[in-house]
């Protein structure tokens, strides 16, 4: 009776010490969890400060807006609806500390919403980083990772550089505010609060957000 016993339970012994040994030697080290490595991205305490300006800035007068609005999630460039205010909402930063209310947020700045399994939005955000560093003292750059793990964000921001603020929103409860079901999203808002463009037209690179941020901020940023 052992003897049957024994002989039935070893082919699951075998099956089981093979599935293991096979994971260990086919995947990768892991990284360590991001809740224990430091976040690259900076603390969210000074969005409600409006910049600061270093020297002065060039300034030029936006061009009249002639793009049409589009509908929601269709992929196309969009103004905000009457330069609408940011939404009433609250929002937690990546690095943690006090929630974000996104109508205090102090323009112009400029607001991605992006994931790190939407590839337009890898495909970007190294240029809004160097938007970031360009305007520095003319505008806030700001992130809004959507929809996402905390591991896969923190993996893209430590991987591309991204060293901007980051607002969290799991439940994309801006995107619902907005109406707007794509991402990547991109928000031009102005010094007065006013939300002056939307953007939803993909991976956006150095002259052309150089070129929004001309147009709907008024402000000459190098490309």
């Amino acid at each position: 009776m052992n003897r049957r016993l024994a002989l039935a339970v070893l082919p699951l012994l075998l099956a089981v010490a093979g599935c293991t040994s096979g994971a260990a030697e086919d995947e990768p080290a892991p990284r360590p969890a991001a809740a224990q490595r430091p976040s690259p991205f900076r603390d969210c305490t000074t969005l409600s400060t409006a910049p600061t300006p270093a020297s002065p800035t060039t300034v030029t007068p936006a061009s009249p807006r002639t793009d049409t609005p589009a509908s929601p999630g269709s992929g196309s460039a969009a103004p905000a609806s009457g330069g609408s205010v940011l939404p009433e909402l609250t929002l937690s930063c990546f690095t943690g500390g006090a929630p974000v209310v996104m109508r205090e947020v102090a323009g112009p700045a400029v607001i991605n919403v992006w994931a790190s399994w939407c590839p337009p939005c890898r495909k970007e955000l190294p240029a809004f980083q160097r938007l970031s560093e360009r305007a520095a003292g003319q505008l806030q750059v700001i992130g809004v990772n959507s929809r996402d793990s905390r591991s896969g964000a923190q993996s893209i921001g430590e991987d591309f550089g991204v060293r901007f603020p980051m607002l969290v929103d799991q439940g994309e409860a801006l995107q619902r505010e907005l109406k707007r079901n794509a991402i990547p999203l991109t928000l031009f808002v102005a010094a007065d609060g006013q939300v002056r463009h939307i953007d939803a037209t993909g991976a956006l690179d150095d002259a052309k957000l150089a070129t929004l941020v001309r147009q709907h901020l008024g402000l000459a940023v190098p490309a």
